[in-house]
């Protein structure tokens, strides 16, 4: 087909879910012409990221980001949606950032340009030969959003489309503390009533006793939600959120969960200590801090060896639902790996291993984010009211190959012990 009119760039579906693939398409281009696909994003704190890659037009003068090869860029191969997860700052950005949704009410936008030629530099000073926008979303039409501030508890509920009653979800972030609603209002654009919850302030909170109270009256306010099933509420965390997570499902009397679903977690922890405790138990080891080539923090080394002593660790011997651990060969952050290799032993021991699944991913990081997301190897962290960045691990390509499998693998343990109508079962 001779090739009529301006060239023209298109996505389909141009409006979707941040988890759901795209296709990008160029047409109306000469034939065997070189090209450069780009997106920009700017995020909600007015960084701009982008991601491109080489392409070299067909016979036909047309171009798929799903079926042709990159031969060049933030990305190379066959890589359909390489233009989102290879994103990246532009250059001259500040240092150690990191992009995460803060009002999943609006969509996540995308433009993406096509340029004339290899282009890997100056794109703000070109004009594009075709843009388009594409919108993505954490959060599916019909989903409620729900603040919650109720018995000293601060988080945001999110309800599925529908009637229900549906299976609940507590859901837990890292130590950076703050309220991020974007996993939940994910979770619950899949059929799940998911509560991101708000961390304790350690001030207010002194006390395991306290502590304890406030997670369990959190799981309680899902529970007991008109729309949730009470016997079908379960637990996700990620990094300090699964050890909050891990710490529920085997020492408390009130949390029962149904399943648990705990990523970058361990579970070592002083028993009777708090949450804000465990970070003061890391840093008595703070000599065993690396700093790599770019003065990254590296605090793996703080959690090694894994303590034989007992005492410093959850009982998940103790556990008695079904618990997947996703974790990343390459973490930098915590000796996540050793701990599910010692939490597998502990369970074998107590003869619970049935209810263990593990996903380990070769060359993936700490910060295992829903698909697509871009891969942060170090971002800024407050540590003890100081900046510093810290180094969380993972190559780009198989750190986003991570995020998408073990999206799936999460989604599919999830449907399987939650809307499954024989009682729990353990494995994928």
């Amino acid at each position: 087909m001779s090739h009529t009119g301006p060239p023209v760039v298109s996505v389909h579906p141009s409006r979707a879910m941040v988890d759901e693939a795209f296709k990008v398409q160029v047409e109306n281009l000469p034939p065997g012409f070189p090209v450069t696909l780009h997106s920009l994003h700017q995020s909600e704190d007015k960084d701009y990221w982008e991601a491109f890659g080489h392409y070299v037009s067909d016979h036909r003068g047309t171009v798929s980001v799903a079926d042709d090869l990159s031969c060049g860029g933030t990305y190379t191969g066959k890589e359909a949606m390489g233009l989102l997860w290879s994103m990246r700052p532009v250059p001259g950005s500040r240092e150690g950032l990191r992009l995460r949704k803060l009002n999943v009410c609006i969509p996540q936008l995308v433009n993406i340009s096509v340029y004339s030629g290899h282009v890997g530099v100056g794109f703000r000073e070109q004009d594009p030969l075709a843009s388009v926008l594409t919108e993505r979303w954490y959060m599916a039409p019909g989903v409620r959003r729900i603040d919650i501030k109720e018995k000293g508890v601060r988080g945001t509920l999110f309800i599925p489309h529908g009637p229900g009653p549906f299976p609940g979800l507590l859901d837990m972030w890292g130590g950076g503390g703050g309220l991020l609603e974007y996993r939940s209002a994910l979770l619950a654009s899949h059929g799940y009533a998911s509560m991101a919850l708000e961390y304790f302030n350690p001030a207010e909170v002194n006390t395991a006793e306290l502590e304890l109270n406030y997670f369990e009256t959190a799981f309680n306010i899902v529970r007991d939600h008109p729309q949730v099933m009470s016997d079908r509420v379960g637990l996700f965390g990620l990094s300090l959120g699964s050890i909050v997570s891990i710490s529920l499902a085997a020492l408390s009397s009130v949390v029962k969960p149904r399943c648990c679903v705990c990523i970058s977690g361990n579970h070592t922890r002083a028993r009777g200590g708090t949450i804000g405790g465990v970070f003061n138990e890391f840093f008595k080891n703070v000599h065993k801090v690396r700093m790599d080539e770019n003065n990254y923090e590296i605090w793996r080394g703080m959690g090694l060896p894994i303590p034989d002593d007992i005492s410093q660790k959850v009982d998940v011997g103790k556990i008695n639902c079904p618990i997947l651990l996703v974790n990343g060969d390459d973490d930098q952050n915590w000796p996540t790996v050793e701990s599910a290799e010692d939490m597998a032993q502990m369970m074998r021991a107590a003869g619970n291993e049935h209810l263990l699944t593990r996903l380990e991913y070769p060359d993936a990081g700490h910060l295992i984010e829903p698909p697509y997301s871009p891969h942060f190897r170090a971002t800024k962290f407050i540590k003890g009211g100081q900046k510093v960045i810290l180094l969380w691990g993972g190559t780009t390509k198989p750190h986003s190959d991570a995020q998408e499998d073990s999206w799936k693998k999460i989604l599919a343990f999830l449907q399987q012990n939650m809307y499954s109508s024989s009682g729990p079962r353990a494995k994928l």
